[in-house]
């Protein structure tokens, strides 16, 4: 799996504004803390908010909240507010896929990952990982030393 920047910087983005538990974080807060540009942050905390996973407050004590509880945000829907859906191949879902010959069988093994990686990604909400208390099936996964290679 590969995470485009904006993704990254987007999760990170979400816990920052998380950990404040409803203070607001100001754009430029959030961007020193987690050390991202600043110039891309604002576009990407805007496509956050269109996504319902953020709020803007303005004025003197504004700044950046959720939008909804951390318990009820998965990474996969911070990672579907800035990069659409899932496990795409060339930007293509993989039910719209169509492989000929020897390649046949590879739609199939995309939409296996795609369930894989929703199963991980939908279970892991932001206040699991702001609060440090991961799913077990997360524990379970990185047990295995040849995950981290």
């Amino acid at each position: 799996m590969r995470l485009a920047g904006r993704t990254d910087y987007a999760l990170r983005a979400v816990l920052e504004i998380a950990a404040a538990h409803g203070e607001p974080r100001t754009t430029d807060e959030i961007a020193k803390s987690q050390h991202i540009p600043a110039r891309y942050l604002g576009a990407i905390l805007a496509d956050l908010r269109r996504a319902d996973i953020v709020h803007a407050r303005r004025g003197a004590e504004g700044g950046w909240t959720l939008a909804r509880p951390a318990d009820a945000i998965s990474l996969a829907a911070v990672i579907r507010a800035v990069d659409g859906a899932l496990a795409q191949v060339a930007g293509t879902r993989p039910e719209d896929l169509h492989y000929e010959g020897t390649a046949a069988g590879l739609q199939e093994v995309w939409v296996a990952l795609r369930a894989a990686e929703r199963e991980i990604l939908d279970s892991v909400t932001v206040a699991h990982v702001v609060e440090g208390q991961l799913p077990e099936n997360i524990h379970r996964l990185t047990k295995d030393p040849a995950a981290w290679h």
